[in-house]
Protein backbone atom coordinates (compact mmCIF):
# COMPACT_ATOMS: atom_id res chain seq x y z
CA UNK A 1 0.00 0.00 0.00
CA UNK A 2 1.00 3.63 -0.62
CA UNK A 3 0.60 4.90 2.62
CA UNK A 4 2.10 2.07 4.88
CA UNK A 5 4.75 2.90 7.33
CA UNK A 6 6.88 -0.22 6.07
CA UNK A 7 6.73 1.44 2.48
CA UNK A 8 10.56 1.80 1.50
CA UNK A 9 10.30 5.08 -0.61
CA UNK A 10 8.35 6.99 1.95
CA UNK A 11 10.44 5.97 4.86
CA UNK A 12 13.66 7.26 2.70
CA UNK A 13 11.58 10.48 1.83
CA UNK A 14 11.12 10.83 5.69
CA UNK A 15 14.55 10.65 6.70
CA UNK A 16 16.39 12.37 4.14
CA UNK A 17 14.01 15.85 4.88
CA UNK A 18 14.19 14.93 9.02
CA UNK A 19 18.37 14.65 8.60
CA UNK A 20 18.02 17.83 6.32
CA UNK A 21 16.58 20.26 8.67
CA UNK A 22 18.02 18.72 11.57
CA UNK A 23 21.31 20.23 9.59
CA UNK A 24 20.08 23.32 8.97
CA UNK A 25 19.06 23.72 12.95
CA UNK A 26 22.90 22.46 13.51
CA UNK A 27 24.29 25.49 11.16
CA UNK A 28 22.06 27.83 13.47
CA UNK A 29 23.29 26.65 16.37
CA UNK A 30 27.12 26.52 15.46
CA UNK A 31 26.61 30.12 14.11
CA UNK A 32 26.85 31.98 17.42
CA UNK A 33 28.70 29.03 18.99
CA UNK A 34 31.61 29.37 16.51
CA UNK A 35 31.12 33.40 16.76
CA UNK A 36 32.34 33.15 20.20
CA UNK A 37 35.68 32.19 19.32
CA UNK A 38 36.27 34.96 17.87
CA UNK A 39 37.61 38.63 19.22
CA UNK A 40 34.89 41.14 19.40
CA UNK A 41 35.56 44.58 17.75
CA UNK A 42 35.60 46.18 21.23
CA UNK A 43 37.92 43.26 22.63
CA UNK A 44 40.27 44.11 20.27
CA UNK A 45 39.91 48.11 20.40
CA UNK A 46 40.84 47.52 23.71
CA UNK A 47 43.90 45.74 23.59
CA UNK A 48 45.09 44.82 19.61
CA UNK A 49 48.78 45.99 19.28
CA UNK A 50 48.92 48.54 16.13
CA UNK A 51 52.09 49.49 13.76
CA UNK A 52 53.23 52.77 12.16
CA UNK A 53 55.71 53.02 9.33
CA UNK A 54 58.47 55.16 10.36
CA UNK A 55 60.27 54.78 7.38
CA UNK A 56 58.56 57.66 4.96
CA UNK A 57 58.29 59.87 8.12
CA UNK A 58 60.12 62.79 7.09
CA UNK A 59 61.82 65.13 10.08
CA UNK A 60 59.70 66.84 11.26
CA UNK A 61 56.89 65.08 10.29
CA UNK A 62 54.16 64.00 12.69
CA UNK A 63 51.38 60.43 11.85
CA UNK A 64 48.64 59.48 13.84
CA UNK A 65 47.21 55.91 14.47
CA UNK A 66 44.75 54.98 16.40
CA UNK A 67 45.09 52.66 19.76
CA UNK A 68 42.54 51.59 22.58
CA UNK A 69 40.57 54.09 20.87
CA UNK A 70 43.01 57.30 21.97
CA UNK A 71 45.19 59.24 19.34
CA UNK A 72 48.79 58.42 19.08
CA UNK A 73 51.19 60.53 17.98
CA UNK A 74 54.65 59.40 16.04
CA UNK A 75 57.14 62.74 15.40
CA UNK A 76 60.52 62.36 13.61
CA UNK A 77 62.36 65.03 15.94
CA UNK A 78 65.07 67.06 13.82
CA UNK A 79 68.46 68.13 15.63
CA UNK A 80 67.15 71.37 16.33
CA UNK A 81 64.27 69.32 18.09
CA UNK A 82 66.24 67.63 20.27
CA UNK A 83 68.47 70.27 21.23
CA UNK A 84 65.44 71.81 22.55
CA UNK A 85 64.97 70.16 24.73
CA UNK A 86 67.74 71.04 27.26
CA UNK A 87 66.68 74.77 26.80
CA UNK A 88 63.34 74.67 27.87
CA UNK A 89 63.70 71.99 31.28
CA UNK A 90 63.98 74.91 33.69
CA UNK A 91 59.99 76.34 32.73
CA UNK A 92 58.96 72.12 32.77
CA UNK A 93 56.80 70.93 35.68
CA UNK A 94 58.01 67.12 35.23
CA UNK A 95 61.40 67.60 33.58
CA UNK A 96 63.12 64.18 34.85
CA UNK A 97 59.73 62.31 34.13
CA UNK A 98 59.37 61.80 37.89
CA UNK A 99 55.46 60.79 37.58
CA UNK A 100 56.11 56.74 36.94
CA UNK A 101 52.19 55.91 35.24
CA UNK A 102 53.03 58.50 32.42
CA UNK A 103 55.77 56.52 30.55
CA UNK A 104 57.05 52.70 30.96
CA UNK A 105 60.52 52.39 32.38
CA UNK A 106 62.76 52.56 29.17
CA UNK A 107 61.03 56.28 28.44
CA UNK A 108 62.64 57.86 31.91
CA UNK A 109 64.69 59.93 30.08
CA UNK A 110 65.00 63.58 28.52
CA UNK A 111 64.04 62.42 24.96
CA UNK A 112 61.18 60.02 26.80
CA UNK A 113 62.09 57.13 23.80
CA UNK A 114 63.84 54.28 23.55
CA UNK A 115 67.86 54.04 23.74
CA UNK A 116 69.08 54.40 20.24
CA UNK A 117 66.17 55.69 18.39
CA UNK A 118 65.37 58.92 20.11
CA UNK A 119 64.34 61.16 17.55
CA UNK A 120 61.33 59.59 17.33
CA UNK A 121 58.69 60.08 19.88
CA UNK A 122 55.88 57.87 20.69
CA UNK A 123 52.80 59.79 22.53
CA UNK A 124 49.57 59.51 23.76
CA UNK A 125 47.74 62.34 21.86
CA UNK A 126 45.83 63.68 24.94
CA UNK A 127 46.20 66.18 27.19
CA UNK A 128 46.21 65.23 30.69
CA UNK A 129 43.98 68.44 31.77
CA UNK A 130 40.77 67.45 30.28
CA UNK A 131 41.36 64.76 27.42
CA UNK A 132 41.46 67.06 24.93
CA UNK A 133 43.99 66.57 21.67
CA UNK A 134 47.11 68.80 21.74
CA UNK A 135 48.06 70.35 18.34
CA UNK A 136 51.31 69.95 16.81
CA UNK A 137 53.30 72.95 16.91
CA UNK A 138 56.57 72.29 15.75
CA UNK A 139 57.41 76.04 14.74
CA UNK A 140 59.67 78.17 17.49
CA UNK A 141 58.12 81.46 18.50
CA UNK A 142 55.52 81.78 16.76
CA UNK A 143 53.27 84.89 17.05
CA UNK A 144 50.43 83.21 19.09
CA UNK A 145 52.98 81.48 21.39
CA UNK A 146 55.42 83.95 22.25
CA UNK A 147 59.43 83.83 21.69
CA UNK A 148 60.17 81.65 24.29
CA UNK A 149 58.08 78.53 22.44
CA UNK A 150 60.86 76.13 21.08
CA UNK A 151 58.41 73.79 19.58
CA UNK A 152 56.12 71.10 21.17
CA UNK A 153 52.41 70.09 21.67
CA UNK A 154 49.56 73.24 22.44
CA UNK A 155 45.99 72.22 23.93
CA UNK A 156 43.79 75.21 22.37
CA UNK A 157 41.13 74.17 24.93
CA UNK A 158 42.71 75.55 28.06
CA UNK A 159 46.01 76.57 27.13
CA UNK A 160 48.06 73.75 27.93
CA UNK A 161 51.50 73.51 26.72
CA UNK A 162 54.09 70.59 26.43
CA UNK A 163 57.80 70.58 24.90
CA UNK A 164 59.26 68.19 22.40
CA UNK A 165 59.50 65.57 24.22
CA UNK A 166 55.66 65.68 25.83
CA UNK A 167 56.68 67.10 28.89
CA UNK A 168 54.32 69.79 30.81
CA UNK A 169 54.79 73.16 31.28
CA UNK A 170 54.76 75.19 34.50
CA UNK A 171 51.56 77.09 35.55
CA UNK A 172 49.42 75.69 33.15
CA UNK A 173 45.76 73.36 33.69
CA UNK A 174 47.65 70.30 32.98
CA UNK A 175 48.96 68.17 36.07
CA UNK A 176 51.33 66.19 34.29
CA UNK A 177 53.53 64.99 31.31
CA UNK A 178 51.53 63.37 28.23
CA UNK A 179 51.63 59.71 28.17
CA UNK A 180 53.90 57.91 26.76
CA UNK A 181 52.67 53.67 25.85
CA UNK A 182 54.29 51.08 25.23
CA UNK A 183 56.08 50.72 22.09
CA UNK A 184 58.61 48.32 20.53
CA UNK A 185 60.48 48.25 17.18
CA UNK A 186 59.52 45.37 15.34
CA UNK A 187 61.86 46.05 12.74
CA UNK A 188 64.13 49.65 11.36
CA UNK A 189 60.73 50.84 10.10
CA UNK A 190 58.26 49.49 11.99
CA UNK A 191 57.07 50.52 15.56
CA UNK A 192 54.34 48.22 17.13
CA UNK A 193 52.64 50.46 20.02
CA UNK A 194 51.44 48.53 22.89
CA UNK A 195 53.92 45.88 21.96
CA UNK A 196 55.91 43.65 24.24
CA UNK A 197 59.69 43.09 24.79
CA UNK A 198 58.86 39.70 23.33
CA UNK A 199 58.11 41.24 19.50
CA UNK A 200 61.31 43.33 19.47
CA UNK A 201 63.39 42.90 16.67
Amino acid sequence: MADSPSNPARRRFLTGAASAVGAVGVGFAAVPFLSSFQPSAKAEAAGAPVDVNIGKLSPGQMTTVSWRGKPVYVVHRTDRMLESLADVEDKLSDPESAVETQQPDFAVNRFRAREGNERFLVLVGLCTHLGCAPTYRPEVAPDDLGADWKGGFFCPCHGSKFDMSGRVYRGVPAPTNLEVPEYVYVSEDIIKVGGTEEESA
